[in-house]
């Protein structure tokens, strides 16, 4: 298991592609941005919480740096075993390729209950210093995210989906 300092650990939440009002290319760009920025302030290991768009889009801008020589870690916190078994083909060739090649996978739970999202939620708040969050107003998991972020005195970066840094 790897050792996660917190202090160098930054995680990342956003909407699902459907809630996004922004283009993906320039939320990937924005979001690539802000993810070296947090690497010239310091940090090194990076959690995705593996969900479709933002989560998985900035496990590959990981993925990619780490690539390109970049001395970063990815640590996928995944809410439960088999979460990808209803999502589209190719969806799932991503996560599975994204799993293989990362750092280290934390399960979070053995087996889906109504919860597990949550408990993913606040287990990657609680391991980092920073989040960078895609956000645009939208209720649900995200919003959750941030306001817990908040509530622990994180330092939370806001990204709004339709503007380009």
């Amino acid at each position: 298991m790897i050792n996660i300092t917190r202090e160098k650990t930054c995680c990342f939440t956003g909407h699902r592609p459907e809630k996004l009002k922004g283009k993906e290319s320039t939320i990937i760009k924005n979001l690539s941005k802000e993810i070296e920025k947090a690497i010239c302030e310091g940090y090194d290991t990076f959690i995705s919480g593996m969900a479709p768009g933002v989560d998985i889009w900035t496990a590959e801008e990981i993925l990619r740096m780490k690539e390109s020589g970049q001395n970063i870690r990815l640590v996928c916190a995944v809410p439960f075993e088999n979460v990808e078994k209803n999502r589209t083909e190719k969806d799932k060739e991503v996560f599975r390729d994204v799993i293989e090649r990362c750092d280290e996978t934390v399960y979070i739970c053995k087996k889906y209950a109504r919860w597990c999202f949550l408990a993913r939620d606040r287990w990657m708040v609680d391991n980092s210093a920073r989040v960078i969050a895609v956000f645009n107003g939208a209720h649900g998991g995200t919003e959750y995210t941030v306001n817990y972020a908040i509530s622990k005195e994180r330092d939370v970066i806001l990204i709004d989906d339709t503007v380009i840094i």
